[in-house]
């Protein structure tokens, strides 16, 4: 079992290309049932965040493969750097 805090320290990492993703900086959670929908990384800063950040990448919860004690394995890849991602969510 884990905590939010206990996921938060752990990096997300790509099964498909190996890249490494960033780490879990929120959850989305369907308020009726508590369920969890999908991870959240926050957007790189841009220019030291100057210019903002980057759209943040929402990993759906069937993406997450393994949850281990250091990494939390995802079949997903990260958009194109320059591309916007879109938001898309199952309720």
């Amino acid at each position: 079992m884990f905590t939010l805090g206990d996921l938060c320290e752990r990096d997300v990492v790509s099964v498909k290309n190996g890249e490494n993703l960033g780490r879990v900086d929120d959850l989305c959670v369907e308020e009726t049932t508590a369920r969890v929908l999908s991870l959240v990384i926050y957007g790189r800063l841009r220019l030291f965040g100057l210019l903002g950040r980057e759209e943040d990448l929402m990993i759906p919860w069937e993406d997450i493969l393994t949850i281990g004690s250091d990494v939390v394995l995802v079949r997903t890849e990260p958009p194109p750097r320059g591309q916007k991602q879109k938001k898309h969510l199952k309720f």
